[in-house]
């Protein structure tokens, strides 16, 4: 594999991650720390566009979009969407005395992240094929 295609993965991780902290701290600034919004939020899109993305390049593989795979999918979605954060994020509401919101968070974010990763391939697959 090329220099290039890991330089574009880490560059789009960097810009996804940057694109997330500031998602957070807007809905800090917004909603206050109570609720991750920030995460949830960031983990949705970031399932929208990820299934949307890998629908659309795989009926054009061979297209511009096909080659910013790396950079699109595996780097910006990669680094924009985050399992661990939202690891910490429950834990932190348990420890604050908050288990039944740390458990609605939970049963919450991985039906919605599921439904944005489906309804992004089924956008996609409804468009036409990019040439």
């Amino acid at each position: 594999m090329s220099w290039k295609v890991y330089l574009a993965v880490g560059v789009g991780s960097g810009a996804g991650s940057v694109l997330r902290y500031a998602i957070s701290l807007a809905s800090i600034g917004a909603f206050g720390g109570y609720f991750p919004w920030g995460t949830l939020l960031a983990n949705v899109l970031g399932s929208l566009l990820i299934g949307w993305l890998a629908a659309t390049t795989s009926r054009s593989p061979h297209t511009k979009l096909a080659r910013w795979q790396p950079l699109l999918i595996a780097g910006f979605c990669g680094g924009f969407t985050t399992f661990s954060l939202f690891s910490l994020e429950t834990l932190h509401l348990i420890q604050q005395g908050s288990p039944v919101l740390a458990l609605l968070y939970v049963l919450v974010s991985l039906p919605l992240w599921l439904l944005a990763a489906w309804f992004g391939e089924r956008i996609a697959l409804s468009q036409p094929s990019f040439q």
